[in-house]
């Protein structure tokens, strides 16, 4: 696999496309989409059937004039903007980030799974309920033990059963993404990595409702990334997230873990640019607000996750690949920099 993924003859990474020239200011409920860009459409069409690429989340007013046509209100783009996000012809993934802070209801995922097209595939961030092993203030601080992490009862009830029933075949991939562990769950890792297993053997299984359905599990403990946990997942039949976030290794160092589980699928989320450290999000929003261009480019990153796309979809698995803006600037720059270098990999 380590061939597939980094082939010697790479070429270097593509300039950024330029950024949309902004329409005018729009008006309305409902949200109408940008102008196919026919660069873009032609990029869509030299990707790989089973990539799909996209966004986390879609409720941004500065994406005026790349997604939108014109500008709307982060309340409004929030209910009705979706169905022109899935216009776009790189869009076919996003991740429902909403959810991680609280669950979502079997009919609020049909609606969404109502708006966008059959081929259309859902990345869905479980409940902290569940997955954090600590409960928080409103400042995010620690205050009490969670009694409810690990719950596999809560997990399928609050958030797979509804997940499956509402979005269906539009289901694409179920995140546990684990907050950083306390230092005590740290130092007993075996018997958390087997916690972590009971709680995934668990879950039902997700076909035959959602045939392109995986569970994945996306850790901010660089300790965990080790041969027992790799173990765990391949057992339990989940895959590992690839979280490009400043909480743990680049890349490169965490494709160990993607190698322990090949072949399989690919789940990435890229979360924040390194720049910023560990607790970087918000200097990244105020730096990077409104989110309308690239301020930090990273092709560095973008040339490796390519790689790692092209290997894995080349062997005829899925790929699901999410972005923030918090990574470059421009969530849905960074997924046309990233077609475009795939496109001309093809090429």
């Amino acid at each position: 696999m380590q061939d597939s993924l980094f082939p010697d003859d790479d070429p270097p990474a593509p300039a950024d496309p330029p950024k949309p020239a902004r329409p005018p200011r729009a008006k309305g409920g409902t949200v109408d989409s940008a102008a196919p860009d026919p660069v873009h459409a032609e990029w869509a069409q030299a990707l790989p059937p089973r990539l799909r690429l996209g966004t986390s989340s879609w409720h941004y007013p500065g994406w005026a004039g790349m997604v939108w046509e014109g500008e709307y209100a982060e309340s409004v783009l929030s209910k009705q903007g979706l169905a022109a996000y899935a216009r776009h012809p790189l869009l076919r993934t996003v991740c429902l980030d909403r959810n991680f802070y609280r669950p979502l209801t079997a009919s609020q995922y049909a609606r969404y799974a109502a708006m966008v097209p059959q081929d259309f595939r859902f990345v869905v961030k479980a409940p902290s309920l569940v997955t954090d092993a600590t409960v928080r203030d409103e400042e995010g601080r620690g205050v009490q033990p969670n009694p409810a992490f690990l719950s596999a009862d809560i997990a399928v009830r609050e958030f797979v059963q509804p997940a499956l029933e509402g979005l269906g075949a539009r289901l694409g991939a179920l995140v546990f993404q684990f907050s950083p562990l306390p230092a005590p769950m740290l130092a007993q890792r075996d018997e958390t990595i087997a916690r972590i297993g009971a709680l995934l053997r668990a879950l039902p299984p997700l076909q035959p409702e959602a045939p392109d359905g995986v569970v994945a599990v996306e850790v901010r403990d660089p300790a965990l990334m080790c041969p027992a946990f790799a173990a765990m997942l391949r057992d339990a039949g989940a895959t590992w997230c690839l979280g490009l976030h400043a909480k743990m290794p680049p890349i490169e160092d965490q494709l160990p873990m993607l190698r322990a589980l090949w072949p399989g699928p690919l789940v990435c989320r890229w979360n924040l640019n390194r720049r910023h450290g560990r607790y970087g999000y918000e200097e990244a929003k105020k730096l990077y607000e409104p989110f309308d261009r690239l301020v930090d480019p990273d092709p560095e990153t973008r040339e490796a996750l390519a790689r790692v796309i092209a290997g894995t979809t080349g062997a005829g698995h899925n790929a699901y690949v999410t972005v923030s803006n918090k990574a470059e600037g421009c969530a849905p720059l960074t997924v046309a920099a990233l077609a475009r270098m795939l496109a001309e990999r093809k090429g």
